[in-house]
C-alpha cells in the first residue's frame, strides 16, 4: 500500500524530527541460559544462566525505535533515584536519547522487569514496580517539564502501561501543549480506560486492547477483518470517544485495520515473515506512525510503514527495536 520510493523518502525525512514520548519508563532485564533438567525441589526447569543483560524498556523503548529509525527520542516519564535508575540513564545516554524530561525522585522505585529465557522461549517474568498511587506527588513537576518540552518537539507519543505515570493531568497538559505547537499525537493504550483524551492524531491499539477500551466483549474475528461488524463497532466506538483522526487496530496475523473520520475501513495485510516475540511491536508501531507523520506522512502511509516495521520487529527476541535500513531490507 506503499511504494518502495516513499518509504525511502519517508525514511530520509525522519532524520531530523524530534518526537518526545511520555510514559512509564522501565527497565527490562534478561537473564539467558539453558535448560537440562528438571528441579527436584519442585516441577520447574533449573536454567544454567549463559547471559544477562539490560534494555530500555516500556516507553524508553518506544524513545529508542524513534531513535532507531533516524529520528531524535525524547523521554519523559518519572523514575526511582536507585541503581536501576542509574542503569537506565546510563542506558539512554548511550543511546543518545534526551533524559531532560525525565523526573526523578527518591519516594519512587524505578520499574524493573527481569525476563528468563531459556531455548529461545520465555519461561518467567519478575516485575518490581510500586502501586501506581506513588508517583501522584511526582505529576505536577511532570507537567511542567511537559509544557516545557513540548513547545520545541515534531511529535508526542502517549505511551500508557498503567503504571501511574499517564493521568488525567498529565493527558490535559500535553493535548493543550501539542495543540499550541501544532505537533501531532499519538496514543498507545494499555489498561487506563478512564481517561479522557480526545483530538488525539493517531491511536494504536491491539485488538485486544481496543475491545477493553469500547466495553466490549473479544470475539474470534472472520478471514475478512474488513467486514467484521464486531470489529468495526469498537472502531466507531473508539473514534468517537478519542476523536482521533487515524484509529489503527494491531490484528496480529490479520495485519492492521484502519479507521479514519473520513474514509471506510482498510485492512493492510501482516509484513511478518516469522514471530519469535511480539514483546515491544506496539511500542514500534506507535513509535514508527508518529515520526512518519511528523515527517509528512498520510495516514495511511503512516499506518504502512508502521505495519511494516512491526514485521521486521516481531521476528527479534525480546523488546528490540526496528531501524531504517532493517525496513528497506525488509521490502
Amino acid at each position: 500500500m506503499i511504494e518502495n520510493v516513499r518509504v525511502e523518502e519517508l525514511l530520509a525525512q525522519m532524520c531530523d524530527k524530534r518526537v518526545l514520548v511520555v510514559g512509564d519508563i522501565m527497565l527490562d532485564k534478561y537473564v539467558v541460559g539453558d535448560v537440562e533438567r528438571i528441579s527436584p525441589e519442585a516441577p520447574v526447569p533449573v536454567v544454567h544462566v549463559r547471559q544477562e543483560y539490560e534494555r530500555p524498556g516500556g516507553s524508553a523503548n518506544v524513545a529508542l525505535n524513534v531513535q532507531s529509525l533516524g529520528g531524535q527520542g525524547m523521554l519523559s516519564g518519572i523514575m526511582g533515584r536507585d541503581s536501576a535508575g542509574d542503569d537506565m540513564l546510563a542506558l539512554l545516554t548511550q543511546e543518545n536519547i534526551s533524559v531532560e524530561g525525565v523526573v526523578i525522585s527518591d519516594d519512587v522505585k524505578t520499574i524493573v522487569k527481569t525476563r528468563v529465557i531459556a531455548e529461545r522461549q520465555q519461561i518467567v517474568r519478575v516485575d518490581r514496580e510500586d502501586p501506581a498511587e506513588a508517583m501522584q506527588c511526582m505529576v505536577p513537576e511532570l507537567c511542567d517539564v511537559l509544557e516545557e518540552m513540548i513547545a520545541k518537539v515534531d511529535g508526542v507519543i502517549i505511551e500508557d502501561y498503567g503504571k501511574g505515570c499517564i493521568t488525567q493531568k498529565v493527558v490535559n497538559t500535553i493535548i493543550s501543549a501539542a495543540g499550541k505547537a501544532g505537533v501531532p499525537v499519538g496514543l498507545d493504550p494499555k489498561d487506563n480506560h478512564d481517561l479522557d483524551i480526545p483530538g488525539i492524531t493517531v491511536a494504536t491499539p491491539n485488538y485486544k486492547e481496543a475491545c477493553a477500551a469500547a466495553g466490549i466483549r473479544s470475539e474470534l474475528l472472520n478471514d475478512q477483518p474488513e467486514t467484521d461488524a464486531h470489529l468495526l463497532e469498537i472502531g466507531k466506538i473508539l473514534q468517537e470517544r478519542w476523536q482521533t483522526e487515524l484509529l489503527a487496530i494491531t490484528l496480529g496475523a490479520h495485519g492492521m485495520y484502519l479507521l479514519t473520520k473520513d474514509s471506510e475501513p482498510v485492512v493492510i495485510p501482516t509484513r511478518a515473515r516469522e514471530v519469535f516475540d511480539v514483546s515491544g511491536a506496539g511500542d514500534t508501531v506507535i513509535a514508527t506512525a508518529v515520526l512518519a507523520l511528523a515527517s509528512g506522512a498520510s495516514h495511511e502511509e503512516a499506518a504502512s510503514l508502521a505495519n511494516i516495521a512491526a514485521g521486521v520487529v516481531v521476528a527479534k527476541l525480546g523488546t528490540a527495536p526496528c531501524s531504517a535500513s532493517e525496513i528497506m531490507g525488509s521490502l
